[in-house]
């Protein structure tokens, strides 16, 4: 098993944990540091062997890109993202028109069971 690998019920558990941190310390944003987020899943107690899938869903895909550059790892953001993405959305297919939108800009998925502390208005 890879070490960044979740469970998709472990995922939305991380990824909800993770977002509250970041938007309670740093405010909606539309991406966030990788600094940032490295240290919100530290705050929460995740181990850093899965900080790649906040990586994916908050950081910008530049940033994504810079963090596995440096790491000499090659992540597939694209890829990554799909699936987080489905799992989050209970297990159906994701289809992506723009992959490069920020966590706050897809209209069309029901996040509120993760996202319950975010007010979208």
């Amino acid at each position: 098993m890879p070490a960044c690998h979740l469970r998709p019920e472990d995922k939305k558990a991380f990824i909800g944990k993770v977002g509250q941190q970041l938007v309670q310390t740093h405010g909606k944003r539309r991406y966030y540091a990788p600094d940032d987020i490295r240290r919100a899943a530290d705050i929460c107690g995740y181990p850093v062997d899965i900080v790649c899938w906040a990586y994916c869903f908050f950081s910008s895909p530049q940033d994504f890109a810079a963090i596995h550059e440096a790491a000499g790892e090659a992540c597939d953001y694209v890829a990554m993202k799909t699936e987080l993405l489905t799992d989050l959305a209970k297990g159906g297919t994701f289809a992506l028109p723009d992959i490069d939108l920020s966590w706050l800009e897809w209209p069309d998925i029901d996040l509120s069971a993760i996202f319950d502390w975010f007010d979208f208005s």
